[in-house]
């Protein structure tokens, strides 16, 4: 599986690559500039193994890029404190890692997001998001703030009713079938989906599971405007700011939205999932 910080090297190491095609040297070439062993030139291009900054110093000399070192620097600090960051905000607290988004929501004017396996955030209701929450607390051993976490959860949502804002939801089909907590509480969580999909200001759209695939985007990802793209995993989180890369992630979402039924057929598949959890 492709993880996010797996992506961040695949992105950092694709403009390596660039750098050193525009300077008209091969890989080996690199190699021998720099003092390396020659694999450690394909490891840094294809992601597998992260630059250190005296890396991207030693490249960018030997390519003739150094105004380039800055900006490749301070990606290469971005991936190293990632996974601190976000483990560091973990321990202080479900509440916190809720209460630390608000910010960024209240400035979005536009939220675009993909979601494979839950439902997201900014739709679950307080029974779906705890049982989400207890279980997250006892796997990561974490502070047992299920409550007070719900409880910020559910001030983020006001998002969804206040200010001029747009939401744009894809999620996969299986997003509605995935067990969290009781029957009952799938139950009410499906039916919270099909009011939500009367607000004028929310698009829900749903991918069937045999549906025809305009892309094949492998994890769930949550786009901020054209400021900033979020994927969280079980251990970290990745913010990608890059104009570039959020270019590329508005590309796939346009992709996943064609994959999606929306309105009826939409409601449908929910009234289904619903039927079926209550038979149960």
């Amino acid at each position: 599986m492709t993880t996010p910080v797996r992506q961040a090297r695949e992105a950092l190491g694709a403009r390596l690559r660039e750098i050193r095609k525009d300077a008209n040297l091969t890989a080996r070439a690199l190699a021998v500039s720099t003092d390396w062993h020659f694999t450690k030139v394909s490891k840094l291009e294809n992601g597998a193994r992260s630059p250190t900054e005296e890396d991207i110093r030693s490249w960018c000399q030997a390519c003739g890029a150094a105004d380039q070192i800055p900006d490749l620097i301070a990606t290469v600090r971005h991936i190293e404190a990632m996974y601190l960051e976000y483990r560091r905000q973990m321990q202080a607290g479900l509440k916190h890692l809720q209460e630390s988004s608000i910010p960024l929501y209240q400035r979005t004017s536009v939220f675009r997001v993909y979601e494979t396996l839950v439902v997201p955030g900014l739709l679950t209701t307080a029974e779906y998001a705890a049982a989400i929450f207890s279980f997250w607390a006892e796997f990561m051993d974490l502070p047992n703030d299920t409550d007070q976490a719900v409880a910020a959860r559910m001030e983020r949502q006001r998002v969804l009713y206040t200010g001029d804002r747009r939401f744009l939801f894809i999620i996969e089909e299986q997003a509605l079938r995935t067990r969290v907590g009781t029957p009952e509480v799938m139950a009410g969580q499906l039916d919270r989906l099909l009011a939500i999909m009367s607000l004028p200001r929310v698009s829900l759209g749903i991918i069937p599971s045999t549906a025809q695939r305009h892309s094949l985007a492998q994890g769930s990802f949550w786009m901020f405007d054209n400021s900033r793209v979020r994927v969280e995993t079980v251990s970290a989180s990745l913010t990608i700011t890059q104009p570039r890369e959020i270019a590329l992630y508005a590309r796939v979402f346009e992709r996943l939205q064609q994959s999606a039924v929306h309105a009826d057929a939409a409601r449908r598949l929910v009234t289904n999932a619903l039927r079926d959890v209550t038979n149960d």
